[in-house]
């Protein structure tokens, strides 16, 4: 199994560039899959430089209904046009952050490869796609300024029931992908017990800690009991980047040590 970020908000491989957005590559013994696509068609350039065939894409999962991870799906389909893209049927949602727009490019709904969902799917032996986490424990304080606007055009907080993640399972290892964790990464992680009776091998994700402005007393401490309480997956290496923000990921390497790393674009995780 292989493991690149094409593009997040750091800086990493000569040559790639970077934006607040999130795309990985995969390649499983089946698979050639793209989890999100970051804001803009950045990922697809910085899959040239690292000399990865994106045309050989047979799958495509969008995490959940934010441009920073759809911003590219068009452009995906149209290097990949035998791809099958996956998302929640809720991703296609009216969602703000503030007053500012942020849900994905509509035009989406109209690829030919597109498949909505209502829930799990189960793609195959090696893909496994989970929604309906609805734990609350230690839930992103940043999510507040989030919201869906409803038929009536009223808006209420966005609940996050759009928001999917992937299991790869190879040669007995589960890696868990998600986007954002707007669930909180400790709720997802739970829902994967729930699932598989087990802890995952490998977590990636973005855990949506990052403030435009200074940290509250509050805010901290919800950063520091999700650090404690991830170290209880003792066998579990986690990967974090994007939105988890630098002050929380630096809290969180304190913590955690070893068992974090970050992730930075055009970079290959070390599987």
């Amino acid at each position: 199994m292989r493991i690149v970020t094409l593009i997040e908000n750091t800086p990493g491989a000569p040559g790639c560039a970077h934006e607040h957005g999130l795309s990985l590559y995969v390649e499983t013994g089946r698979h050639t899959l793209l989890m999100d696509t970051g804001a803009t068609g950045a990922f697809a350039a910085n899959a040239a430089v690292l000399g990865l065939d994106l045309g050989r894409v047979d799958t495509i999962v969008l995490s959940h209904g934010h441009y920073d991870h759809a911003g590219g799906l068009r452009q995906a389909a149209a290097l990949a046009p035998g791809a099958r893209i996956y998302m929640q049927r809720g991703a296609a949602g009216e969602f703000f952050h503030g007053e500012r727009y942020i849900g994905i490019d509509k035009a989406i709904l109209e690829l030919p490869g597109l498949r909505l969902l209502d829930g799990d799917c189960r793609l195959d032996e090696e893909l496994f796609l989970f929604a309906g986490i609805t734990g609350r424990r230690f839930w992103p304080r940043s999510n507040r300024e989030l919201s869906v606007r409803r038929a009536d055009g009223s808006r209420v907080q966005d609940d996050f029931a759009h928001e999917q993640c992937l299991v790869v399972c190879q040669g007995g290892r589960h890696i868990l992908l998600s986007g954002c964790a707007h669930n909180g990464i400790l709720n997802i992680l739970d829902r994967y017990r729930a699932l598989f009776g087990a802890d995952p091998d490998v977590v990636v994700s973005g855990f949506h800690m990052k403030q435009a402005g200074p940290y509250t007393g509050a805010e901290w401490q919800t950063i520091e009991q999700t650090g404690r309480a991830l170290q209880a997956y003792r066998h579990t290496q986690f990967y974090t980047g994007h939105c988890t923000g630098r002050p929380a990921q630096e809290r969180l390497q304190q913590i955690l040590g070893d068992q974090l790393r970050a992730l930075h674009s055009g970079e290959e995780l070390a599987l």
